[in-house]
């Protein structure tokens, strides 16, 4: 609940995942940023208003909070920072074959062995609803031992709402 609040309160983009360590007299949040020069720029003052405003949210009087901001080494190998950037350039008009495209592109210089992206709903505002979806590599989604990443996302378009699903096989077997 905290993390999707967070997520959404924040209005940054890049936030790979969010873990939260409880202690009696400490609660540690990290946040695995792709980006986080853009959180720090953009408001000078963002990193002491997420504080205030997750104290209020713990209700924590007597803990002591502590955010630390990690930053992830490879960002587009993340299924959730590339959910965003998907989502960024469908609400701009592109086409949505071109940002899938450009998705995988941007994995691929991650070095994962294999992406799908799939899209779904009304797609370049047609009216009827249909499921679209590229794969490129490997993607071995029926072998359990393969360590696959996973994100689903939503994003609204003004022709309506748009699933976005991404499997990202890293190292596995």
């Amino acid at each position: 609940m905290y993390k999707k609040n967070m997520k959404t309160s924040s209005g940054v983009e890049g936030i790979a995942r969010i873990e939260i360590q409880k202690r009696i007299d400490l609660i540690q949040i990290i946040i695995y940023m792709g980006f986080p020069k853009i959180l720090i720029e953009s408001r000078p003052r963002g990193i002491e208003e997420l504080q205030m405003n997750l104290q209020k949210e713990f209700n924590s009087v007597n803990r002591k909070l502590n955010i630390a901001i990690t930053r992830i080494e490879k960002p587009y190998g993340n299924p959730n920072i590339l959910a965003e950037f998907i989502a960024g350039q469908l609400k701009n008009r592109v086409s949505f074959r071109k940002a899938m495209k450009k998705a995988i592109e941007l994995t691929e210089q991650a070095d994962t062995k294999g992406i799908q992206v799939q899209i779904a709903g009304r797609i370049d505002g047609k009216e009827i609803a249909r499921v679209e979806w590229i794969r490129e590599g490997r993607v071995p989604l029926q072998t359990i031992r393969a360590k696959i990443d996973y994100c689903s996302y939503t994003v609204r378009t003004i022709y309506g709402v748009l699933g976005i699903k991404i499997w990202i096989f890293i190292e596995g077997e």
